[in-house]
C-alpha cells in the first residue's frame, strides 16, 4: 500500500542487496498477510494500530536477535569450527561476517536463511524441530505459523544448489544436516 512499490516487493529488494532486518509495519492483518510477510524474511510483523512502546520493544527485540546471531558460539563437535567458521560437506558459513560459501563461492542468503543454515550446522546431525526452529531462528516472541520453516528450508536449498542435500527432512519431526 505504498506509493511507488508494494511492502512485498520492497522486502524482496532489500533482502536481495542486504541482509538488514525487516520489520512489517502495516494496516494488513489478515492471516494470510503476516505469512505472506513472514516468509519473505520479515523478523517481524505489526499491524496497525500498535502503541510506540510495543514498537520499540519489537525493535529492541529484532536488533538484540540480529547481533546475538553472529555471536552465538555452542558449536557442535561435529561440525569443523575454525575461529568464525563452520564448515560441513563444502558448505561453509562465517559466523562474523554473516556469509556462506559454497564450494569455495558466496552464496547470497537472507538474514532468516543464514540464522537457519547456522542453527542447522551447530546442531550438526542432531534433529530440530520446526518449533525448535521456530525459537532459535525468529526468536520467543514468534506465534507465526510454523511451515514458515518449510518455505525458507526450500529457499535456503535452492541457494544450497548442488549441495541442497545436507539439509535433510526427517518426515513427521523436523530438519537436520546430515
Amino acid at each position: 500500500m505504498m506509493p511507488e512499490m508494494d511492502g512485498l516487493t520492497t522486502s524482496k529488494e532489500l533482502a536481495r542487496i542486504c541482509d538488514a532486518p525487516i520489520i512489517f509495519l502495516t494496516a494488513k492483518g489478515e492471516e494470510l498477510d503476516r505469512v505472506v510477510g513472514l516468509e519473505l524474511g520479515a523478523e517481524d510483523y505489526v499491524v496497525k494500530p500498535f502503541s510506540i512502546r510495543e514498537l520499540m520493544l519489537r525493535i529492541k527485540t529484532v536488533l538484540r536477535r540480529h547481533a546475538n546471531s553472529a555471536t552465538n558460539s555452542a558449536a557442535n563437535p561435529e561440525v569443523e569450527n575454525a575461529g568464525s567458521f563452520l564448515e560441513r560437506d563444502g558448505v561453509r558459513i562465517d559466523i562474523n561476517e554473516h556469509r556462506v560459501f559454497v564450494s569455495d563461492t558466496e552464496v547470497k542468503v537472507t538474514l532468516t536463511e543464514f540464522r537457519l543454515l547456522e542453527d542447522l550446522m551447530r546442531h550438526a546431525r542432531m534433529v530440530r524441530t520446526r518449533e525448535q526452529l521456530l525459537e532459535s531462528v525468529w526468536g520467543y516472541q514468534f506465534d507465526g505459523y510454523n511451515r514458515t520453516v518449510d518455505t525458507h528450508v526450500r529457499r535456503l536449498r535452492q541457494k544450497l544448489g548442488d549441495k541442497c542435500e545436507l539439509v535433510e527432512t526427517v518426515r513427521g519431526l523436523g530438519y537436520r544436516v546430515r
